[in-house]
């Protein structure tokens, strides 16, 4: 079965429909699955809800489809940086279920790997507990978290080969590897893409038998979320110049 997609929009066909479920990896906006964003927001599909760490920034990624109000729900961690999604959700406009970032995390690595639930002791005692099964497991108190697992999966891989091994670098390996197990289907854009067996097996992060289709996107935008720079005086100062103690 050929995995390979022309380009994202073509790699999305038949797949995104309104009011489905998709997650979307990365970390801020490194390892976001931009190309994939940018068909879906043309696609115009709507009533989404999306499974993402963050919502990105204003105008990027996730940033885009919540400007058009494609997506009705967000299941995040961390969305301090989108001034839209702040506006919407205080307004009322925009569903919104909190969840802390590790929990996240394992709800969706526990949908992957067929786990419905889970205990952890994160959010015992506070709202994230409330309505939720609240049990003692050897005299300390955990809360029940469901599995999380989406009709769609996008994630954004460095390398993958033609059946869909995915390396993941660096940064970007938070939250890609475990949603592209936990979607019923899973659509990978690459940076680079290489023939079959091309990928040492001890490299791979994510096996092909997860990803159902690949875009290969060799010039994806780099994007900085913060960027930090030393003023020019301190650039004239040599390493480790300064006053004597």
């Amino acid at each position: 079965m050929n995995k390979v997609f022309p380009d994202a929009r073509s790699a999305l066909a038949g797949v995104i429909k309104d009011g489905m479920t998709i997650m979307s990896g990365g970390f801020g906006l490194c390892g976001i699955p931009e190309a994939l964003a940018d068909a879906i927001l043309e696609s115009g599909a709507k009533n989404l809800t999306v499974i993402s760490n963050n919502a990105g920034v204003d105008g990027i990624g996730l940033g885009k489809l919540l400007a058009t109000r494609q997506i009705s729900k967000m299941i995040s961690s961390y969305v301090g940086e989108n001034k839209i999604f702040a506006q919407q959700y205080l307004a009322g406009e925009l569903e919104l279920e909190f969840t802390p970032q590790g929990t996240l995390s394992e709800r969706i690595r526990a949908g992957g790997a067929g786990i419905p639930a889970f205990f952890t002791k994160t959010g015992v005692g506070t709202i994230i507990a409330e309505g939720k099964d609240v049990r003692e497991f050897d005299g300390e108190m955990y809360v029940m978290e469901r599995a999380l697992v989406a009709d769609l999966s996008i994630v954004h891989a460095w390398k993958a080969d033609t059946e869909g091994n995915l390396v993941f670098r660096k940064t970007a390996r938070n939250f890609n590897p475990m949603m592209a197990t936990a979607g019923r289907v899973t659509v990978a854009e690459v940076e680079h893409l290489v023939p079959a067996g091309s990928i040492d097996p001890d490299h791979i992060h994510t096996p092909g038998i997860y990803v159902n289709r690949i875009v290969h996107v060799p010039e994806a935008p780099k994007r900085i979320e913060f960027r930090t720079t030393r003023k020019p005086t301190d650039a004239a100062t040599p390493a480790g110049a300064g006053e004597e103690v």
